[in-house]
Protein backbone atom coordinates (compact mmCIF):
# COMPACT_ATOMS: atom_id res chain seq x y z
CA UNK A 1 0.00 0.00 0.00
CA UNK A 2 1.05 3.60 -0.54
CA UNK A 3 1.70 5.50 2.68
CA UNK A 4 0.32 9.03 3.08
CA UNK A 5 1.42 10.78 6.28
CA UNK A 6 -1.39 13.05 7.44
CA UNK A 7 -0.63 15.58 10.18
CA UNK A 8 -3.12 17.36 12.42
CA UNK A 9 -3.01 19.45 15.62
CA UNK A 10 -6.39 19.04 17.33
CA UNK A 11 -7.81 15.66 18.37
CA UNK A 12 -11.29 16.89 17.39
CA UNK A 13 -10.19 16.19 13.80
CA UNK A 14 -9.61 12.48 14.39
CA UNK A 15 -13.14 11.16 13.65
CA UNK A 16 -12.81 12.39 10.07
CA UNK A 17 -9.16 11.37 9.74
CA UNK A 18 -9.73 7.82 10.95
CA UNK A 19 -12.73 7.33 8.66
CA UNK A 20 -10.53 8.47 5.75
CA UNK A 21 -7.88 6.02 6.96
CA UNK A 22 -10.42 3.18 7.13
CA UNK A 23 -11.70 3.74 3.59
CA UNK A 24 -8.20 4.25 2.18
CA UNK A 25 -6.96 0.93 3.53
CA UNK A 26 -10.12 -0.97 2.65
CA UNK A 27 -10.69 0.26 -0.89
CA UNK A 28 -7.82 2.27 -2.41
CA UNK A 29 -4.48 0.86 -1.28
CA UNK A 30 -3.74 3.91 0.86
CA UNK A 31 -2.21 3.55 4.31
CA UNK A 32 -2.92 6.81 6.12
CA UNK A 33 -0.30 7.33 8.80
CA UNK A 34 -1.90 9.63 11.39
CA UNK A 35 0.47 12.15 12.98
CA UNK A 36 -0.48 14.47 15.82
CA UNK A 37 1.79 17.53 15.90
CA UNK A 38 0.50 19.87 18.59
CA UNK A 39 3.22 22.51 18.60
CA UNK A 40 2.38 25.31 16.15
CA UNK A 41 5.92 25.69 14.86
CA UNK A 42 6.47 21.97 14.38
CA UNK A 43 3.09 21.56 12.69
CA UNK A 44 3.75 24.42 10.29
CA UNK A 45 7.20 23.06 9.46
CA UNK A 46 6.13 19.44 9.01
CA UNK A 47 5.13 19.77 5.36
CA UNK A 48 8.57 21.12 4.43
CA UNK A 49 10.90 18.98 6.55
CA UNK A 50 9.62 15.59 5.32
CA UNK A 51 7.66 14.86 8.49
CA UNK A 52 4.23 14.90 6.80
CA UNK A 53 2.81 14.59 3.30
CA UNK A 54 -0.58 16.20 3.94
CA UNK A 55 -1.84 18.71 6.50
CA UNK A 56 -5.48 18.58 7.61
CA UNK A 57 -6.44 21.36 10.00
CA UNK A 58 -6.35 25.16 9.88
CA UNK A 59 -3.95 25.70 6.99
CA UNK A 60 -4.25 29.46 6.37
CA UNK A 61 -0.59 29.92 7.35
CA UNK A 62 0.37 28.16 4.12
CA UNK A 63 -0.64 31.24 2.13
CA UNK A 64 2.09 33.14 3.97
CA UNK A 65 4.55 30.32 3.25
CA UNK A 66 3.69 30.69 -0.43
CA UNK A 67 4.66 34.38 -0.31
CA UNK A 68 8.11 33.20 0.84
CA UNK A 69 8.48 31.00 -2.22
CA UNK A 70 7.16 27.69 -0.89
CA UNK A 71 5.18 25.73 -3.48
CA UNK A 72 1.84 24.64 -2.01
CA UNK A 73 -1.16 22.76 -3.36
CA UNK A 74 -4.53 22.90 -1.61
CA UNK A 75 -6.62 20.07 -3.02
CA UNK A 76 -9.92 19.68 -1.18
CA UNK A 77 -12.30 21.57 1.10
CA UNK A 78 -14.69 19.22 2.90
CA UNK A 79 -16.16 22.06 4.99
CA UNK A 80 -16.88 25.54 3.61
CA UNK A 81 -18.76 27.12 6.48
CA UNK A 82 -17.43 28.18 9.85
CA UNK A 83 -19.84 25.80 11.57
CA UNK A 84 -20.12 27.63 14.89
CA UNK A 85 -23.26 28.67 16.76
CA UNK A 86 -23.91 32.12 18.18
CA UNK A 87 -24.68 32.08 21.90
CA UNK A 88 -26.23 34.96 23.83
CA UNK A 89 -27.97 35.67 27.16
CA UNK A 90 -31.68 34.84 27.42
CA UNK A 91 -32.78 38.47 27.04
CA UNK A 92 -31.07 39.02 23.66
CA UNK A 93 -33.43 38.55 20.71
CA UNK A 94 -31.71 40.16 17.71
CA UNK A 95 -28.21 40.95 16.48
CA UNK A 96 -29.25 44.62 16.20
CA UNK A 97 -28.79 44.70 19.98
CA UNK A 98 -25.05 44.08 19.52
CA UNK A 99 -24.28 47.65 18.37
CA UNK A 100 -22.21 49.49 20.95
CA UNK A 101 -21.35 46.27 22.78
CA UNK A 102 -18.65 43.60 22.40
CA UNK A 103 -18.42 39.99 21.28
CA UNK A 104 -16.08 37.62 23.11
CA UNK A 105 -13.56 36.25 20.60
CA UNK A 106 -11.33 33.22 21.06
CA UNK A 107 -7.64 33.80 20.41
CA UNK A 108 -7.08 30.63 18.38
CA UNK A 109 -9.02 29.42 15.40
CA UNK A 110 -8.89 32.53 13.20
CA UNK A 111 -10.32 35.39 15.29
CA UNK A 112 -10.64 37.60 12.18
CA UNK A 113 -13.62 35.48 11.12
CA UNK A 114 -15.72 37.32 13.72
CA UNK A 115 -14.93 40.62 11.99
CA UNK A 116 -15.88 39.09 8.63
CA UNK A 117 -19.17 37.86 10.08
CA UNK A 118 -19.92 41.29 11.57
CA UNK A 119 -19.23 42.81 8.14
CA UNK A 120 -21.69 40.38 6.59
CA UNK A 121 -24.28 41.46 9.16
CA UNK A 122 -23.61 45.18 8.63
CA UNK A 123 -22.07 45.55 12.10
CA UNK A 124 -18.35 45.87 11.39
CA UNK A 125 -16.93 48.74 13.42
CA UNK A 126 -20.07 48.92 15.56
CA UNK A 127 -19.26 45.95 17.80
CA UNK A 128 -16.10 45.43 19.83
CA UNK A 129 -14.09 42.24 19.29
CA UNK A 130 -11.91 41.71 22.39
CA UNK A 131 -9.83 38.54 22.19
CA UNK A 132 -9.57 36.13 25.12
CA UNK A 133 -6.88 33.48 25.40
CA UNK A 134 -7.69 29.85 26.14
CA UNK A 135 -4.84 30.01 28.66
CA UNK A 136 -6.84 32.56 30.67
CA UNK A 137 -10.45 31.35 30.31
CA UNK A 138 -10.05 27.66 29.41
CA UNK A 139 -10.43 25.96 26.04
CA UNK A 140 -13.39 27.57 24.28
CA UNK A 141 -14.07 29.41 27.55
CA UNK A 142 -14.79 32.85 26.09
CA UNK A 143 -18.48 32.27 26.87
CA UNK A 144 -17.67 33.13 30.49
CA UNK A 145 -17.24 36.75 29.40
CA UNK A 146 -20.85 36.70 28.18
CA UNK A 147 -22.09 35.27 31.47
CA UNK A 148 -20.16 37.99 33.36
CA UNK A 149 -21.81 40.71 31.27
CA UNK A 150 -18.56 41.94 29.72
CA UNK A 151 -19.74 40.81 26.27
CA UNK A 152 -23.10 40.29 24.61
CA UNK A 153 -22.34 37.18 22.54
CA UNK A 154 -19.79 34.65 21.38
CA UNK A 155 -19.50 31.93 18.79
CA UNK A 156 -19.13 28.39 20.12
CA UNK A 157 -18.11 25.11 18.53
CA UNK A 158 -20.86 22.46 18.90
CA UNK A 159 -18.40 20.26 20.77
CA UNK A 160 -18.10 22.82 23.58
CA UNK A 161 -21.66 24.11 24.07
CA UNK A 162 -22.81 22.04 27.02
CA UNK A 163 -21.28 24.27 29.70
CA UNK A 164 -22.55 27.61 28.37
CA UNK A 165 -26.03 26.11 27.91
CA UNK A 166 -26.03 24.94 31.52
CA UNK A 167 -24.82 28.39 32.59
CA UNK A 168 -27.86 30.03 30.97
CA UNK A 169 -26.85 31.04 27.46
CA UNK A 170 -29.04 30.26 24.45
CA UNK A 171 -28.61 29.99 20.69
CA UNK A 172 -29.44 32.91 18.42
CA UNK A 173 -29.93 31.65 14.83
CA UNK A 174 -27.87 33.68 12.35
CA UNK A 175 -26.41 33.16 8.85
CA UNK A 176 -23.12 31.27 8.78
CA UNK A 177 -19.92 32.66 7.30
CA UNK A 178 -18.60 31.01 4.14
CA UNK A 179 -14.96 30.13 4.76
CA UNK A 180 -12.57 27.24 4.10
CA UNK A 181 -12.83 25.53 7.45
CA UNK A 182 -11.75 22.36 9.28
CA UNK A 183 -10.52 19.42 7.21
CA UNK A 184 -9.20 21.53 4.32
CA UNK A 185 -6.10 19.74 3.09
CA UNK A 186 -2.82 20.69 1.49
CA UNK A 187 0.46 19.18 0.39
CA UNK A 188 3.58 20.46 -1.31
CA UNK A 189 3.40 21.01 -5.05
CA UNK A 190 6.27 18.51 -5.39
CA UNK A 191 4.28 15.77 -3.64
CA UNK A 192 1.24 16.56 -5.82
CA UNK A 193 3.35 16.43 -8.98
CA UNK A 194 5.44 13.35 -8.22
CA UNK A 195 2.71 11.32 -6.56
CA UNK A 196 -0.36 12.46 -8.43
CA UNK A 197 -1.82 8.93 -8.70
CA UNK A 198 -1.33 8.36 -4.97
CA UNK A 199 -2.95 11.71 -4.21
CA UNK A 200 -5.92 10.86 -6.42
CA UNK A 201 -6.43 7.64 -4.47
CA UNK A 202 -6.07 9.57 -1.24
CA UNK A 203 -8.76 12.02 -2.43
CA UNK A 204 -10.93 8.99 -3.21
CA UNK A 205 -10.40 7.95 0.40
CA UNK A 206 -11.36 11.41 1.68
CA UNK A 207 -14.58 11.52 -0.33
CA UNK A 208 -15.46 7.92 0.54
CA UNK A 209 -14.76 8.55 4.23
CA UNK A 210 -17.03 11.58 4.32
CA UNK A 211 -19.78 9.81 2.40
CA UNK A 212 -19.47 6.85 4.78
CA UNK A 213 -19.82 9.12 7.80
CA UNK A 214 -22.88 10.83 6.37
CA UNK A 215 -24.72 7.76 5.07
CA UNK A 216 -23.43 4.78 7.06
CA UNK A 217 -23.45 6.27 10.53
CA UNK A 218 -23.49 3.03 12.51
CA UNK A 219 -20.58 1.55 10.56
CA UNK A 220 -18.52 4.73 10.86
CA UNK A 221 -19.23 4.99 14.58
CA UNK A 222 -17.48 1.63 15.10
CA UNK A 223 -14.26 3.31 13.93
CA UNK A 224 -14.93 6.62 15.70
CA UNK A 225 -15.51 4.95 19.07
CA UNK A 226 -12.04 3.41 18.84
CA UNK A 227 -8.88 5.49 18.51
CA UNK A 228 -10.61 8.88 17.89
CA UNK A 229 -12.68 8.50 21.06
CA UNK A 230 -9.55 7.62 23.02
CA UNK A 231 -7.59 10.56 21.63
CA UNK A 232 -10.47 12.95 22.35
CA UNK A 233 -10.54 11.63 25.94
CA UNK A 234 -14.25 10.85 25.76
CA UNK A 235 -15.52 7.95 27.85
CA UNK A 236 -19.24 8.06 27.09
CA UNK A 237 -20.41 6.61 23.74
CA UNK A 238 -23.48 8.87 23.64
CA UNK A 239 -21.28 11.94 24.01
CA UNK A 240 -19.11 10.65 21.16
CA UNK A 241 -22.22 10.24 19.01
CA UNK A 242 -23.15 13.85 19.70
CA UNK A 243 -19.69 15.00 18.65
CA UNK A 244 -19.85 12.79 15.55
CA UNK A 245 -23.20 14.24 14.46
CA UNK A 246 -21.99 17.81 15.00
CA UNK A 247 -18.95 17.15 12.80
CA UNK A 248 -20.83 15.32 10.04
CA UNK A 249 -23.59 17.92 9.70
CA UNK A 250 -21.14 20.46 8.24
CA UNK A 251 -19.25 18.19 5.83
CA UNK A 252 -19.79 18.21 2.06
CA UNK A 253 -19.24 15.06 0.02
CA UNK A 254 -18.08 16.98 -3.05
CA UNK A 255 -15.22 18.93 -1.44
CA UNK A 256 -15.04 21.94 -3.74
CA UNK A 257 -14.27 25.36 -2.29
CA UNK A 258 -16.41 28.34 -3.28
CA UNK A 259 -15.13 31.75 -4.35
CA UNK A 260 -16.86 33.34 -1.37
CA UNK A 261 -15.17 30.92 1.05
CA UNK A 262 -11.80 31.33 -0.68
CA UNK A 263 -12.06 35.12 -0.49
CA UNK A 264 -12.80 35.07 3.24
CA UNK A 265 -10.00 32.59 3.90
CA UNK A 266 -7.48 34.64 1.98
CA UNK A 267 -8.43 37.78 3.91
CA UNK A 268 -7.87 35.84 7.14
CA UNK A 269 -4.47 34.71 5.86
CA UNK A 270 -3.58 38.31 5.03
CA UNK A 271 -4.77 39.72 8.36
CA UNK A 272 -3.38 37.01 10.62
CA UNK A 273 -0.34 35.73 8.71
CA UNK A 274 0.71 38.60 6.42
CA UNK A 275 0.00 36.71 3.20
CA UNK A 276 -0.64 39.74 0.97
CA UNK A 277 0.48 39.74 -2.66
CA UNK A 278 -0.83 36.36 -3.83
CA UNK A 279 -3.46 35.16 -6.22
CA UNK A 280 -4.98 32.55 -3.85
CA UNK A 281 -6.52 30.63 -6.74
CA UNK A 282 -3.01 29.79 -7.95
CA UNK A 283 -2.50 27.59 -4.88
CA UNK A 284 -5.56 25.41 -5.47
CA UNK A 285 -5.44 22.21 -7.50
CA UNK A 286 -8.98 20.88 -7.81
CA UNK A 287 -8.44 18.56 -10.74
CA UNK A 288 -8.32 15.40 -8.58
CA UNK A 289 -11.77 16.15 -7.16
CA UNK A 290 -13.07 17.25 -10.57
CA UNK A 291 -11.77 14.13 -12.31
CA UNK A 292 -13.49 11.91 -9.75
CA UNK A 293 -16.65 13.97 -10.06
CA UNK A 294 -16.61 13.92 -13.88
CA UNK A 295 -15.92 10.17 -13.90
CA UNK A 296 -19.09 9.63 -11.85
CA UNK A 297 -17.18 8.27 -8.86
CA UNK A 298 -18.83 10.58 -6.31
CA UNK A 299 -22.40 10.23 -7.56
CA UNK A 300 -22.03 6.44 -7.76
CA UNK A 301 -20.70 6.36 -4.21
CA UNK A 302 -23.63 8.42 -2.92
CA UNK A 303 -26.13 6.25 -4.80
CA UNK A 304 -24.54 3.07 -3.48
CA UNK A 305 -24.69 4.27 0.12
CA UNK A 306 -28.21 5.68 -0.01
Amino acid sequence: MDIVRVAYRDDDRTPVIYCIKEMGAKHYGIDVEVLKIKDYGEFEASLFNDTADVLIDHVEFLYAEATKGKKITFFCAPRIVRGLDLMVPEHVENVSEFAGKSMAVRDSGRPHTVTLWLRMMGLEGKVGVPIFKDADVGRWGQWKKVISGECIACFMDPLYQEEPLKAGLKFLPVPDLAVISHYAQACTAEFARKKSAVLKNYVRSVIHGICWMKHRRQEAMKVVTGEPMRRMKISDAHEMERHFDAIVSKLQIKPYPTLEALSATYEIACQEYGAKGLNPLALWGMHWVKELDDEGFIDALIQDMT
